[in-house]
C-alpha cells in the first residue's frame, strides 16, 4: 500500500504528513551529528586523555531526539518493523485491514498509555528544571524527558493519519 503518496493536494492529511515528514528528516540529520560527536569523544578520551561529560550526555540526547521524533516518520514511510507473515503478498485491502487494526488495537493504545505514564515523570522534571547527575553534565534533563510525550503525539497524528488512508483505501475497493 503506497502510503507516502498524497490523496488530495491541500488536505489536512497531507498537512499532517508533511508535518511529519519534516520532523522526521530534519532530525535524521543529526545522526551525522551524532556520529562526528561519537569519534571526537573517542579521539580526545584515548588519543589525548581528555573528556567532557556534557560532550558524552549530548550523544545520547541526540540518540533519543533522532528515536523518539523520528519514529512517526519512520510510520509513515512504512519503514517499521512489521511481522509480514500476515502481511506480505496481500492484496491492499488484506494490509489496509491489517494497517487498521494494528494502528486502532495496538499502536493508539499504547499512545495513550505512554502519554499518561509519562506526564507526571515530566511534569515534575519541569517543575524542578531538573539537571544532569553529573557536574558537567548538560542541564536540561526536563527537555530530554518532554520527548516522551512527543513521541506519542507524533506517533498519534500518525496513527490518525495512516488510519484515514487504510479507511480509503478499504473504501476504495468495495
Amino acid at each position: 500500500m503506497a502510503l507516502t503518496e498524497p490523496q488530495t493536494p491541500d488536505s489536512g492529511l497531507n498537512l499532517a504528513e508533511k508535518f511529519i515528514t519534516l520532523t522526521g528528516k530534519s532530525v535524521a540529520w543529526l545522526t551525522l551529528l551524532m556520529v562526528l560527536l561519537t569519534f571526537t569523544v573517542v579521539v580526545l578520551r584515548y588519543g589525548f586523555n581528555l573528556g567532557w561529560i556534557w560532550l558524552q550526555e549530548s550523544v545520547t540526547y541526540l540518540h533519543a531526539i533522532v528515536f523518539m521524533v523520528a519514529a512517526a516518520w519512520t510510520l509513515l514511510i512504512d519503514d517499521h518493523v512489521r511481522v509480514d507473515i500476515f502481511y506480505r503478498g496481500r492484496s491492499e485491502q488484506h494490509q489496509a485491514w491489517i494497517n487498521l487494526v494494528g494502528t486502532l488495537i495496538f499502536l493508539v493504545p499504547v499512545c495513550i498509555f505512554l502519554l499518561v505514564a509519562s506526564w507526571d515523570y515530566v511534569e515534575v522534571a519541569w517543575r524542578v528544571q531538573e539537571r544532569s547527575r553529573e557536574a558537567d553534565g548538560i542541564p536540561f534533563v526536563y527537555l530530554l524527558k518532554t520527548l516522551l510525550l512527543i513521541l506519542p503525539v507524533l506517533l498519534l497524528i500518525q496513527a490518525g493519519n495512516l488510519a484515514v488512508r487504510c479507511l480509503r483505501t478499504l473504501r476504495s475497493t468495495d
